[in-house]
């Protein structure tokens, strides 16, 4: 059951009629995560910011799919990661990598493997790591730039993912076929 309204774009709030626009624009369709957020005019304008703003980082596509999908996987969003799922099904991302990240198995390359690993650690650390994971990332080939470009990610998807929980949003159609639970451990 949907905790929170499903705004569409006849019953959102004034303020969020040209965010929602926008989103209709980009997708061709309003995605159900922007028609929640749209209560709340500055939420939705803020997670579109941050989106913009995280794909504008230095990640390539695979980089910002295992961001966005560690992350979704990691707090267990089963609207994010079905929807992430075909977002880099359209960036062209490898499928073993899409498997690897929705089934929490090893990445397809050590450095990739790298940015999972710094993700997760900020995620579950609160951002509290150490500087042994930090060497290894930096030993992987990435920077400071890049822990600071996580840490965006991790705020968009905080948005996302905690909304979509208390939400219960259901997925948008084009999304379905990609349906995802997090398996016990």
């Amino acid at each position: 059951m949907t905790k929170l309204t499903i705004q569409s774009l006849e019953s959102a709030p004034s303020e969020s009629k040209p965010l929602l626009q926008k989103s209709i624009d980009a997708y061709g369709m309003l995605p159900n995560l922007h028609g929640v957020l749209a209560s709340a005019p500055s939420a939705l304008d803020a997670y579109q910011q941050m989106h913009e703003l995280f794909v504008n980082t230095s990640f390539d596509a695979e980089e910002l799919t295992v961001v966005w999908q560690g992350i979704n996987v990691e707090h267990g969003c089963t609207y994010c990661v079905p929807a992430h799922t075909g977002i880099a099904h359209s960036m062209k991302v490898s499928q073993e990598l899409i498997d690897a990240l929705r089934n929490e198995q090893p990445l397809p390359s050590a450095k990739l493997q790298a940015l999972l690993d710094m993700t997760l650690e900020i995620v579950r650390e609160r951002g509290r790591v150490s500087e042994e994971s930090l060497k290894a990332f930096y030993d992987a080939g990435y920077g400071e730039r890049q822990v600071l470009e996580i840490i965006l990610g991790v705020s968009q998807k905080v948005i996302s993912n905690y909304t979509n929980h208390i939400a219960n949003t259901p997925v948008d159609a084009p999304f379905q076929q990609f349906a995802w639970e997090k398996k016990a451990k």
